[in-house]
């Protein structure tokens, strides 16, 4: 499965590959990174939309999470990528724009990267 991880924070890639490694060697998930929401949209055209998970925070500079959400939905629909939200702050209004935008879940920081490997395998 092709996963977008979107975190202007660039240590976010060392602890998907070290929370994922088994699953990275053995071929079950292939992760890509950006560091904005533009740059998402950059890899997302290189891949030819073959994303079906995207793991977005919505706190960023310049593009938030939440408009790359956005453009997502409305540009990205054939097959739609799954898209799961992250942001350290679980507060009601990001939770209720994240679900109004289309996002398919919510995820609060720190990760609890069991459950998230648990939400993964629903989606194999």
């Amino acid at each position: 499965m092709k996963i977008l991880v979107v975190d202007d924070e660039r240590d976010v890639q060392v602890l998907f590959q070290q929370r994922f490694r088994k699953e990275i060697r053995n071929g079950q998930l292939d992760f890509h990174f950006a560091f904005s929401g533009e740059e998402a949209l950059e890899v997302m055209n290189a891949m030819a939309q073959k994303a079906v998970l995207i793991l977005s925070d919505i706190n960023m500079p310049g593009m938030t999470g939440l408009e790359l959400l956005e453009k997502i939905r409305r540009e990205y629909d054939k097959p739609p990528p799954v898209v799961m939200m992250i942001t350290a702050y679980g507060d009601e209004q990001n939770r209720s724009a994240a679900n109004r935008l289309g996002a398919d879940d919510f995820l609060t920081k720190p990760l609890d990267f069991n459950l998230l490997k648990e939400k993964l395998t629903t989606l194999e």
